[in-house]
């Protein structure tokens, strides 16, 4: 169970602002005088592992930049099953729906450990975007690469069996990842939309096939290349 947002504003000086945003592919091409308006409505926050950043269904809680950590974004159904959409890394963007389109936060967010995040208002990013048809393309540009991503996980979700989309998932993570670090199997299974006991046979499922192993709780790769035969699905 997630707590409540009890985030922490760090004080960071403008020269720190404007290298962070410069580095994120929505403003990585703004001129310093555009970087320097928005800088002025960006904020450093820092949540602790467990706290909630926000919650889906509230009102658009602006755009965000991760600094450091991780944070996952999650839906939850009616009865209460949660759903990972995705896991946030460092310098990756975040909430924009509710930023271009106005309405309320699409999921919740949750920092998996200690995170620091960038906050820019949506105000004045939207301002920018009647302002600068530069900006504009490069956020429609952005956002149709989001819908390629959700295309492809919504065709995995339907088009191949768990153990080959848990191989998948393990061949994306960043190798720091393998060790589990972040993703328990209960994890793992709301990322893949199952339940833990069919993570678990499909991990058993690849262990035996000798493309990973399991120590200590921790997911290494054993046999890259048998592993990368399981990401092909089983009609490959």
């Amino acid at each position: 169970m997630s707590r409540r947002m009890k985030m922490h504003i760090i004080r960071v000086d403008l020269a720190e602002k404007l290298a962070a945003l410069k580095e994120n592919p929505y403003f990585d091409h703004l001129a310093e005088v555009d970087l320097a308006r928005l800088a002025e409505f960006t904020t450093l926050r820092s949540f602790e592992r467990g706290e909630t950043i926000f919650l889906e269904g509230d009102p658009c809680a602006d755009l965000h930049i991760q600094r450091s950590g991780c944070v996952k974004l999650y839906r939850l159904s009616p009865q209460g099953r949660q759903y990972i959409v995705r896991l946030v890394q460092e310098k990756d963007t975040f909430n924009e729906v509710s930023v271009f389109d106005s309405g309320g936060n699409p999921v919740n967010a949750e920092a998996l450990e200690v995170s620091q995040v960038w906050v820019t208002e949506a105000g004045c990013i939207r301002m920018m975007v009647q302002s600068n048809p530069d900006f504009a393309q490069k956020v429609i540009n952005n956002l149709g690469n989001n819908l390629r991503h959700l295309v492809q996980a919504v065709s995995e979700m339907a088009f191949y069996q768990v153990t080959h989309r848990l191989a998948r998932l393990i061949v994306q993570l960043p190798p720091a990842e393998h060790g589990g670090t972040h993703l328990t199997q209960d994890q793992i299974a709301a990322r893949l939309g199952t339940v833990r006991e069919v993570v678990a046979r499909s991990l058993r499922e690849l262990e035996r096939s000798g493309a990973i192993r399991t120590e200590n709780r921790r997911i290494l790769i054993a046999n890259e290349s048998l592993l990368q035969q399981w990401t092909q699905g089983p009609w490959n």
